[in-house]
């Protein structure tokens, strides 16, 4: 229920922010936040990241409904019922449909946040975009640190059975 929960929280804060953004401004407008850093633009992408599969709508919006379908089932075969991975759920299916939501009602994205970092300038993203990437990030670390247990824990085991085959005491770590 928490999942769903967020996934709402997180779609409907995509979809209104990229409302106000089509509201507000004109596709292709910008204005400065922080001078030379942060701007928020109107631009409409009809790619994945970084443009990637730019015109191919229909493949996007099948590879998006197909991956959000598949999360929702198998999300037991890789996600464990603890709280951050019911975060992690809802925040990356909350990401998902409201992209997926764009894609089928305009054909494209709208992407709004756009960064610069010297003269390197950071392809624009959205609010699904950017909980799609955190929910990911989050896996990614959430596995990582199990992994690091869960090897940690094997190699206290391995030290143990070692210690009881030489007929010595077994001390906690």
């Amino acid at each position: 229920m928490l999942a769903l929960i967020i996934g709402i929280v997180v779609l409907v804060l995509d979809q209104i922010t990229k409302q106000a953004v089509r509201a507000a401004f004109c596709h292709g407008d910008s204005r400065p936040v922080i001078d030379g850093f942060f701007n928020l633009v109107f631009v409409r992408n009809d790619g994945a990241a970084w443009n990637i599969l730019s015109g191919h709508g229909i493949i996007l919006v099948l590879i998006s409904s197909v991956v959000l379908v598949l999360v929702l089932i198998y999300r037991r075969s890789f996600l464990t019922d603890s709280l951050l991975h019911r975060i992690i759920l809802g925040v990356l299916i909350g990401g998902i449909a409201g992209n997926l939501i764009d894609r089928i009602r305009f054909g494209w994205v709208t992407d709004f946040l756009d960064f610069e970092f010297g003269s390197y300038h950071y392809p624009s993203f959205n609010v699904a975009d950017s909980a799609i990437c955190i929910a990911v990030g989050l896996y990614m670390i959430s596995t990582f640190i199990a992994h690091r247990k869960e090897k940690k824990g094997l190699e206290v085991g391995e030290k143990e059975a070692e210690m009881e085959r030489r007929g010595g005491s077994v001390e906690s770590p």
